[in-house]
């Protein structure tokens, strides 16, 4: 190669590299999080998982103002994990309606709201079933009225049959169906005969209470495959076509009050007059995680963050090892020349104050002191706070004791989150060795 022809190459190539460089994204807190930050510099010193109480009932608003005429609503209490925060979204929207996805949490929402109206929202082992009438509060609730236990075939049916019979009970069924999720339930409509007979032949030990059917499929596959409108019209067809069978089986169904689930919140605002569902489940958009940033649920805020304190400041970028990888990254990266140590970490979460803060990826993922870098702009302190955005709540607010419950900047209240066993449980339970029946 000429010399000419080789210092063009180079000096090309510095351009580039120089066009590709990084540019300074850092910011200070923007004043909703610095109001935040000023609190909890005073405050327990630990990682909190945050509730925007406010910004909670703008959402419960927007939720019911959006919901289809003469359409019920049902709190999916496995993404708002806390009886207070569901007492909360109960009174916010009027609902007494609370589907529940795990043992201790229905007896948990059975104890502490004695009038609740709770529904299963997947198949539960009939051993979790018979652990939860070992544990059933003496405060009024009835499960024969007020529980309704999804199934999802003939042989799950029989196990609750079985259990209904050892118990002298009644049990409210309601049958899952499959309306293109493909995760289980019934398939065809014409499944449903049979477990509608088994039903009738114990009436003083089964009641059939409704359908469930979960649409999460809809708008995820790409477009080219198939649109989010053709995918939700399918979806509904398979639903209306179980509750035609119903009503063809047994017509007098038609007059009895039924339970017919659905949506969820990525779904919930697709669902018009026209739809079959009587009811529409969903709890996440209430708090709006960012696995919820859909163009459906704009108008919703976010309503949940994590806060981490920083408890180490450092100028530039050391990482370990013999090369200077950490001094040329952090000139090519304004980004990275200041490193903030918080207390925690390696959540389902993503920064989101200030602005510009992100992981190191070849420091590496931890638990106890996560490493993250910004731009000097971003003017953290020690005992400052990073803010996250967890991606999702249903595992996230599980994992931090209390949730802070902020109002107009302030922490208002301590919501505790659900048991994860009941506490009345008994221990052979707790260690797996109880008998069932």
């Amino acid at each position: 190669m000429k010399r000419r022809h080789f210092l063009l190459a180079l000096a090309g190539g510095a351009a580039l590299a120089w066009w590709l460089k990084p540019g300074d994204q850092g910011h200070p807190h923007a004043p909703y999080f610095q109001t935040l930050n000023d609190t909890l510099r005073e405050g327990p010193g630990r990682p909190l998982l945050l509730i925007d109480r406010e910004r909670l009932a703008a959402n419960c608003a927007q939720l019911m103002a959006g919901l289809p005429a003469g359409r019920h609503y049902r709190i999916v209490a496995k993404s708002l994990p806390s009886v207070p925060l569901v007492r909360e979204v109960m009174a916010l929207t009027g609902t007494r309606r609370v589907m529940v996805f795990h043992q201790p949490f229905i007896t948990a929402m059975a104890a502490a709201e004695p009038d609740c109206d709770l529904l299963l929202g997947k198949p539960m082992p009939v051993s979790a079933a018979a652990l939860f009438y070992q544990t059933l509060p003496a405060n009024g609730f009835d499960p024969d009225r007020q529980l309704q236990w999804l199934i999802d075939s003939r042989e799950r049916l029989e196990q609750y049959l079985a259990l209904a019979r050892r118990l002298n009970r009644r049990l409210l069924i309601n049958v899952e169906i499959d309306v293109g999720l493909h995760r289980g339930g019934l398939t065809e409509a014409e499944q449903l005969d049979e477990l509608l007979a088994l039903i009738h032949a114990h009436p003083e030990h089964l009641a059939f209470s409704g359908f469930m059917g979960y649409d999460a499929q809809v708008g995820k596959l790409p477009g080219w495959i198939e649109d989010r409108d053709t995918s939700l019209r399918k979806s509904q067809d398979r639903y209306r076509a179980f509750v035609e069978r119903l009503y063809q089986l047994e017509p007098a169904y038609r007059k009895q009050s039924l339970t017919f689930n659905g949506a969820g919140s990525p779904t919930l605002r697709l669902h018009g007059d026209d739809t079959p569902l009587n009811e529409l489940a969903a709890g996440s958009c209430l708090l709006k995680p960012t696995d919820f940033d859909l163009d459906t649920l704009e108008d919703f805020q976010p309503a949940t963050f994590i806060a981490a304190p920083v408890l180490k400041r450092l100028p530039g970028l050391q990482l370990p090892g013999p090369l200077p990888l950490g001094e040329i990254w952090s000139w090519w990266d304004p980004n990275r020349r200041q490193t903030y140590f918080i207390y925690g970490g390696a959540w389902k979460a993503e920064p989101a104050s200030p602005q510009g803060i992100r992981a190191n990826p070849v420091y590496g993922i931890s638990t106890n002191q996560m490493m993250f870098n910004g731009a000097p702009a971003t003017a953290l302190r020690e005992d400052d706070q990073i803010f996250f955005r967890p991606t999702q709540s249903e595992f996230v607010l599980l994992q931090f004791g209390d949730l802070a419950v902020i109002e107009q900047g302030r922490v208002h209240a301590w919501w505790p989150p659900f048991p994860q066993q009941p506490e009345t449980a008994p221990v052979a339970a707790r260690t797996g060795a109880a008998d069932a029946t």
